[in-house]
């Protein structure tokens, strides 16, 4: 089939007259909020940014009373419906004063992943009963509809006709795009949250007993020794430190450091916060402990932690407190070495005693032993 290019260059056309019309408004709309701003700083109050006005303290509680405003607007084209907004906006006040009952069922009907797939497959194109079983792969319609009248009897989804098609209506589109954009920007927490679970409860990682930071440190050489079988690393450093951190450097490839399209966020960020990748990507487990142990774990029990990647002509660094990132995986220098160095202190709260140097270094022994290849080198500790 041929494309008709001069079609769908007018449908483009229309599409960014239609976008330029929406910034239009939404711009006359944030300039007369402006101008009202202005008023009132013109009235007595101190203007240094623009936009914001700055009061002293004597003034401060005439501005509590009104906490901030959001500004949305948008636009969404489905394969059979087009949904557009004009700009809205939501008093924080009042966002902050909703119902928390009311709230709590409303996020209750979708707050579970088969429901969220339902809402976001209908999003895209109305669909039957049957067509949504096959396309999510839910095995019956008795799962599908138990999940269809919790959506639809809290007016999240329209039937066509009986045994019609399910969609999501235009007016309630919108607010759950602008759901789906929060929890977009929150993903991370529900790796902060497996995270606490580990700090919770460190017992299957390390086999009974009170906890011993070594396997943490050993877990992170497994790695270089894999880096090694792979034939990309000859050199292992471990560091013990006086304030009872540790630092783990090889000189392997080092940690990719590319985003991940799926999840907006650096690989190294994934490998050292991402517990779906924990049983994957565990390449030590203590004796007699039931789980391995990953980067991740490492991580989450530790109180801070230091990942540098030397790799592509580039030194990079990010720094964790509790498991949670304290910077952005940034460029701090340019190198023409590979391979990574982590360094963490253990929680104090969960590991009493230090570091083990003489189990560390039976350990040592073992790979000297099994890869004469890899130099390996303890430094420090008593």
């Amino acid at each position: 089939m041929e494309r008709d290019l001069a079609r769908e260059m007018d449908s483009l056309n229309r599409q960014f007259a239609e976008m330029r019309q929406q910034l239009g408004e939404m711009e006359r709309l944030l300039q007369g909020k402006a101008e009202e701003r202005q008023q009132g700083t013109d009235a007595g109050g101190k203007s240094n940014i623009a936009g914001t006005t700055t009061v002293t303290a004597s003034e401060a509680s005439d501005t509590t009373a009104h906490a901030g405003t959001l500004y949305y607007s948008g636009a969404y084209r489905g394969s059979r419906y087009d949904f557009r907004w004009q700009p809205q906006e939501r008093k924080v006040d009042g966002l902050l004063a909703v119902d928390g009952e009311k709230a709590a069922k409303i996020l209750a009907a979708i707050g579970h992943k088969q429901r969220l797939d339902i809402v976001k497959a209908v999003l895209q194109e109305p669909l039957t009963g049957p067509e949504l079983v096959e396309k999510l792969g839910m095995g019956t319609t008795g799962q599908l509809y138990h999940h269809i009248k919790a959506l639809a009897g809290a007016d999240l989804l329209v039937q066509e006709e009986r045994g019609g098609r399910y969609s999501v209506s235009g007016s309630r589109a919108l607010p759950l795009l602008l759901l789906l954009a929060a929890a977009g920007d929150l993903l991370d927490t529900s790796d902060y949250i497996d995270m606490t679970a580990v700090r919770a409860d460190p017992a299957d990682f390390f086999g009974g007993g009170a906890p011993n930071p070594n396997p943490l440190l050993l877990a992170l050489a497994e790695n270089s020794v894999l880096e090694h079988r792979a034939g990309y690393c000859s050199e292992l450093h471990l560091f013990l430190h006086e304030d009872g951190s540790a630092t783990v450097a090889d000189n392997g490839r080092g940690i990719p450091v590319q985003v991940l399209a799926a999840q907006e966020k650096p690989n190294a960020q994934a490998v050292l916060t991402d517990m779906r990748r924990q049983a994957e990507h565990a390449a030590y487990r203590a004796p007699g402990a039931e789980k391995g142990i990953s980067p991740v774990v490492v991580n989450a029990l530790s109180r801070r932690l230091t990942v540098d990647i030397r790799r592509d002509g580039h030194a990079y660094r990010q720094e964790y407190r509790n498991g949670i990132p304290q910077t952005a995986l940034a460029v701090v220098g340019v190198t023409q070495e590979t391979g990574t160095a982590v360094t963490f202190e253990p929680t104090r709260e969960l590991f009493a005693a230090g570091f083990d140097r003489a189990a560390l270094e039976r350990r040592i022994a073992e790979w000297h032993a099994a890869y004469p290849g890899l130099q390996v080198r303890l430094i420090g500790g008593a």
